[in-house]
């Protein structure tokens, strides 16, 4: 992370969480609205865009503490997500592919949000 972070849209976590909103929006909901699942729709939708903007308020927040809370909370949307995608894939409403992507990025997205929260309680624990 040699770049310098001036806005929440230079983390990578918040990179990360972009993509697989977009992706979600871009392949999933298609799908689902086709499929008359609107509920499912709305819920995925929902959930994908708290991830980011849980990322964005904690980054507004200025304290490790305070940020890492909704980044913890962007990691519990995350999750939501992830099985709002499964639940997709098991009532085959999205195909393997389409699935196997979403899930790629996720993976990806999930370690890295993890590894800034670790780095924002390390930062917390400096600041004492």
């Amino acid at each position: 992370m040699n770049q310098e972070i001036t806005t929440f849209e230079d983390l990578e976590a918040y990179k990360a969480a972009r993509e697989l909103r977009m992706y979600v929006f871009q392949s999933v909901i298609p799908s689902l609205i086709s499929a008359k699942e609107f509920d499912l729709s709305n819920q995925l939708k929902r959930s994908s865009r708290s991830v980011t903007a849980n990322i964005a308020e904690g980054y507004g927040r200025f304290h490790y503490l305070d940020n890492s809370k909704f980044c913890s909370n962007a990691r519990g949307s995350l999750t939501e997500t992830l099985d709002h995608l499964n639940v997709s894939l098991d009532d085959g409403i999205i195909p393997n592919d389409v699935y196997s992507k979403a899930r790629k990025i996720y993976e990806t997205a999930i370690k890295i949000l993890n590894g800034y929260i670790n780095y924002l309680y390390r930062s917390a624990n400096k600041s004492k």
